[in-house]
């Protein structure tokens, strides 16, 4: 109860309440107090309920606090017998049935607040079934449950964009960009259909475009879910491997271990695991567990000063050296046996403590093993990622080694083989260098015998004439092909804009007959809206009306009962009125004296007569203080004079024997010189 207590009354001087009180004065608080205290928690949650229960009445604030702890889910403590207590208890402020609500309620402020907003919305309405027969109301209490599931689907979306954290300026910004892009998207299409409009067929080829268009993205897909397939094929492969290499790793350490050596371990570990289980995790649960109680108590208790800490330390200090004591009056009376106990009990003490420590040392080489276990895992799955293979192990090693060499002395002889290679390659070169030098002095000469024949240029304009020739024969080729090709698509889309028209010609005139019905179904659907219309608003103003009239009845209604509720307490209240009255006149007209005597009027008249005696006698007393202060400020004048006389004495008093004082040592100090 301390700890409630002490949680509420934290959290009552925090915002938003700051009501700066101590233990002392919270729980010094009266009924109506607290009722207040209450009612301005519920406000916080809710702020329809922060209103002053001076202005209201008990039963309209009891009735206002139960109606919002039920929409929260309050649980009462105790069964069902205990409700009427609890009701009785929250109308009179009792502190038993206050203080855990209170508790409940800044325990969970921020939930609460979320839980009020959404009762505000979400509590039905209950609508009686005789009204649910009426048409109208029917379709008003369906249309108020869709709302409702409305705002329950809204408030999800609005808690999981809260979650997700996307604040409402990036999402601005993002509608912002895509409807500028959208822009300039529209404008560059308009463009583009302007342009398109002029070509011929135009309708055929954005048709084909449009399906090259999806065989495109088709094709992209098709590449992505293959890269897809692609990786999760490296993937298993890369599982496949990590599950090979440990099964070769389990077989090789099953081939090595015989059942002994195994029954061994697990029982070593068995062992282990029971010591663990029965004695040290259960001494260090306890252990925990008590140093948790200490520090709660310490946490519980009040802040504590340096005095305080002070005098624990030498109280701490005083119980260990009577510890200290009695352990060497035990030591000083120890028998032989007592001695032999001791000495076993020593042993036995380092044995379990050695037991401690190794199992601490084995619990922290198990941890690391297992770290490094996770390391090597890591550092292989880095260097699969790097080199694309697992770590080999040393059988795999040497497969690779014995791979290695082969490679090695294959790879010497094809070496071997491009030397050679090498060697042949550079004799073809020297000949084609000769050959070439060659070539260059017959053209030479061919060049004088022209120029001595008259005819220079001969044999060069006759090679470029060759190879014009040779050019334009393929090109003559290629034009040939060019043509037959066109002559060919041609025909083929003669034939297809053939085909496409006769197949489009039943099409053309079905759609003649379907726009002819479609323009008579817009006609219809226009008069059927222009009715619905004028129906909606004769509907919407009677639902008005109704509204309206509903509104003022309810109005009416809460009118009514305010009125009746005020007229009940005040019939309560003249009814207890006129009951005391009625006791007053019995009381004062009967004749036993003892319950005259308890009446109301003896009561008030016996008060005033000892007020008035009281009055007389400070009357008095005013009196002689009045006479007396004359001659009493004198004499207190004269006693202060007095005093100061004596103050003056005294010093004069004290000057003198310091004076006195002085002389003698100086006396003393004369008699010395004449003596040396």
């Amino acid at each position: 109860m301390g700890d409630q207590i002490q949680f509420i009354v934290e959290k009552l001087n925090q915002e938003p309440f700051r009501k700066n009180y101590n233990l002392i004065s919270f729980d010094s608080l009266e009924s109506l107090q607290l009722l207040q205290l209450l009612s301005d928690v519920l406000g916080e949650i809710d702020p329809k309920h922060a209103v002053d229960i001076r202005e209201e009445l008990p039963e309209q604030t009891a009735k206002r606090m139960l109606n919002l702890l039920g929409i929260l889910k309050y649980k009462p403590p105790g069964g069902v017998s205990d409700l009427s207590s609890f009701r009785q208890g929250l109308v009179t402020g009792s502190k038993p049935v206050i203080h855990p609500v209170l508790h409940w309620l800044l325990q969970r402020t921020s939930e609460l607040k979320k839980r009020a907003y959404l009762a505000r919305f979400l509590v039905k309405l209950e609508v009686p079934a005789e009204f649910l027969q009426d048409d109208t109301v029917a379709d008003f209490n369906k249309q108020y449950e869709e709302l409702m599931e409305a705002f329950k689907n809204l408030h999800k979306e609005h808690e999981q964009l809260k979650i997700s954290g996307l604040s409402t300026a990036e999402i601005r910004r993002d509608i912002s960009a895509m409807e500028e892009e959208k822009d300039q998207l529209s404008k560059r299409v308009e463009r583009l259909k302007k342009r398109v409009e002029t070509v011929q067929n135009h309708q055929r080829m954005l048709e084909i475009a449009r399906q090259l268009r999806l065989e495109k993205e088709r094709e992209e897909s098709l590449a992505q879910q293959k890269q897809e397939q692609k990786s999760q094929l490296f993937h298993a492969e890369q599982r496949l491997q990590r599950a090979q290499v440990q099964l070769k790793e389990m077989q090789h350490v099953v081939a090595d271990s015989k059942p002994e050596s195994l029954m061994k371990k697990l029982e070593e570990e068995i062992n282990f695991n029971s010591y663990l289980v029965t004695e040290k995790i259960p001494r260090e649960m306890e252990s925990k567990k008590t140093s948790v109680y200490f520090l709660q108590k310490v946490a519980a208790e009040p802040a504590m000063t340096q005095a305080d800490l002070s005098a624990l330390e030498s109280e701490i200090n005083e119980v260990n050296a009577q510890m200290n004591q009695l352990i060497e009056k035990r030591m000083m009376k120890y028998e032989p046996t007592d001695s032999k106990f001791s000495m076993f009990r020593q042993q036995a003490s380092i044995i379990s403590r050695k037991k401690e420590a190794k199992a601490e040392e084995l619990q922290a080489a198990k941890e690391e093993m297992s770290s490094l276990e996770k390391q090597m895992e890591q550092k292989r799955s880095q260097a699969h990622e790097l080199e694309g293979s697992e770590v080999l192990t040393e059988d795999e090693f040497k497969q690779y080694v014995s791979k290695l060499r082969s490679k090695n002395t294959f790879y010497k002889k094809k070496r071997l083989e491009i030397a050679e290679i090498t060697a042949e390659y550079g004799i073809l070169q020297r000949t084609e260098e000769l050959l070439r030098q060659r070539h260059e002095a017959i053209q030479q000469q061919l060049q004088a015998i022209e120029e001595k024949k008259g005819i220079a240029g001969y044999s060069y304009t006759q090679e470029e004439l060759e190879r014009v020739s040779a050019v334009k024969s393929e090109m003559d080729e290629v034009k040939g092909q060019t043509l037959d090709n066109m002559s060919e698509m041609v025909k083929k889309l003669n034939a297809m804009v053939a085909e496409k028209k006769a197949s489009l010609a039943p099409v053309i005139k079905e759609l003649r007959q379907l726009r002819q019905n479609c323009q008579e179904l817009t006609q219809e659907c226009d008069e059927k809206k222009i009715q619905y219309n004028s129906c909606a608003a004769g509907l919407e103003t009677n639902r008005s009306a109704l509204e309206q009239e509903v509104k003022a009845l309810l109005e009416e209604c809460a009118q009514e009962e305010s009125n009746y509720r005020y007229i009940n307490c005040m019939k309560r209240t003249l009814e207890i009125q006129l009951q005391r009255a009625k006791e007053e006149m019995k009381a004062y007209v009967s004749s036993d004296p003892q319950e005259r005597h308890r009446a109301v009027r003896e009561q008030y008249t016996r008060i005033i007569l000892e007020q008035e005696n009281l009055g007389k006698k400070l009357r008095e007393k005013q009196k002689v203080v009045r006479e007396s202060h004359g001659p009493n400020m004198k004499q207190m004048k004269m006693w202060q004079d007095f005093e100061q006389l004596m103050e003056c004495k005294r010093e004069c008093f004290l000057k003198q024997q310091n004076q006195a004082a002085i002389g003698q040592v100086i006396q003393e100090g004369g008699k010395d010189r004449l003596v040396l």
